[in-house]
């Protein structure tokens, strides 16, 4: 099942959502390994395994296996980073955040793709998981690059709206 059929088994409380999916299938402001890749990010984001398998299904012969690998690696690794930066951000003790993470991501530095792309995708599941320090972190890095806010806007749209996905989805599963 493709993304677009699995939101049409979303239940009618949650039309707008299925509306969305729809709309950010038809994205035009992201080429499409950014929206492809944004999509399966976000899916492996959420952690709900009946989105990310319908995830796959759609970006299946859209992404080439280096940008799918990448998204699935962005999700991986802000799973580990929105934890661990969030805590030093919200930590009352600023000594946290001055103390080495001690963590591996080596794959921020070498993605196997462009770099913003690996980006953007790292912002959107840094939104979902709501993360600041993480957020702006990667905002940063994106504007210096020279991507527009209509851009990352977009990126965070897809994250938002994948993360209801599977909110509704989970709940009524």
């Amino acid at each position: 099942m493709a993304l677009k059929e699995f939101a049409g088994t979303l239940p009618d409380f949650a039309k707008d959502i299925r509306l969305n999916v729809g709309s950010l299938l038809n994205e035009t402001v992201l080429n499409d390994q950014r929206k492809y890749g944004l999509l399966l990010a976000c899916a492996h984001g959420s952690g709900h395994k009946p989105l990310v398998e319908a995830t796959e299904a759609e970006v299946a012969d859209k992404l080439s296996p280096e940008a799918a690998n990448a998204a699935r690696a962005a999700a991986a690794v802000m799973a580990m980073n929105n934890v661990y930066y969030r805590f030093t951000h919200l930590a009352g003790n600023e000594e946290y955040s001055r103390m080495p993470a001690k963590l591996r991501m080596n794959v921020i530095g070498a993605p196997g793709i462009d770099k913003v792309d690996f980006e953007l995708f790292s912002l959107a599941v840094s939104a979902m998981n709501g993360c600041g320090m993480c957020i702006d972190s990667h905002e940063q890095v994106l504007k210096k690059a020279g991507v527009t806010a209509e851009v990352i806007q977009s990126s965070v749209r897809i994250a938002s709206v994948m993360k209801a996905v599977a909110t509704v989805h989970a709940a009524v599963a």
